[in-house]
C-alpha cells in the first residue's frame, strides 16, 4: 500500500488549513490561528467519549489529528453547554496570548470543510450525534471545495 497522502503531504495540508483558518478567523498570524484551532479542537474533544474522539481523529489530516490528540488525558465527556460556553472555553486557552474571536468555532469549521470531504466528515459527525453536527455546522454555500485528496 502506498503511503497515505496526508502523511506524505502533511506540511502542505497544514499550511493550506492555516491559510484558510487565518482568513476565516480574520487573524494576522499563524501563531494566533494555531491557538484558535487548538482551542476549538480541544473544546470539541472534551465533549466526546474516547471511541467518538478516535473516530473523529481518524478523518482529520495528519497535523490536525496530532493537534486534536496532543496532551490528551481522556476524561468523561463534558456537557455541551451553549455556544457561548464553548466559545468562552476556546478563548480561555493561553488567555494572555489568545486573540481568538467569537467566531472561532464557525471559522475553524469552515477551514476544516476545505480539508475534509463532506462525504467523509458528515457520517462521522452524524454517528456521534446532533450536538456534534451543530458544533461543526457550516452552511453549504460557505463550504469550499476540498484542497487535497481524501
Amino acid at each position: 500500500m502506498p503511503m497515505p497522502y496526508t502523511y506524505r503531504h502533511a506540511s502542505a495540508e497544514f499550511r493550506a488549513f492555516l491559510a484558510d483558518a487565518r482568513a476565516a478567523l480574520n487573524l494576522e498570524s499563524d501563531n494566533a490561528t494555531y491557538t484558535a484551532t487548538e482551542a476549538v479542537l480541544h473544546c470539541f474533544r472534551a465533549r466526546l467519549t474516547l471511541p467518538q474522539a478516535l473516530g473523529f481523529a481518524d478523518i482529520l489530516p495528519a497535523v490536525l489529528r496530532a493537534i486534536f490528540v496532543a496532551g490528551w488525558h481522556p476524561m468523561p465527556p463534558r456537557p455541551w453547554g451553549t455556544r457561548a460556553d464553548q466559545i468562552a472555553e476556546c478563548k480561555a486557552l493561553r488567555p494572555h496570548h489568545n486573540l481568538t474571536p467569537d467566531t472561532c468555532i464557525d471559522a475553524v469549521a469552515e477551514a476544516l470543510y476545505a480539508q475534509i470531504l463532506t462525504t467523509r466528515l458528515a457520517p462521522v459527525l452524524a454517528a456521534i450525534g446532533p450536538q456534534t453536527e451543530a458544533f461543526w455546522y457550516v452552511p453549504p454555500d460557505r463550504r469550499r471545495a476540498v484542497s487535497f485528496p481524501a
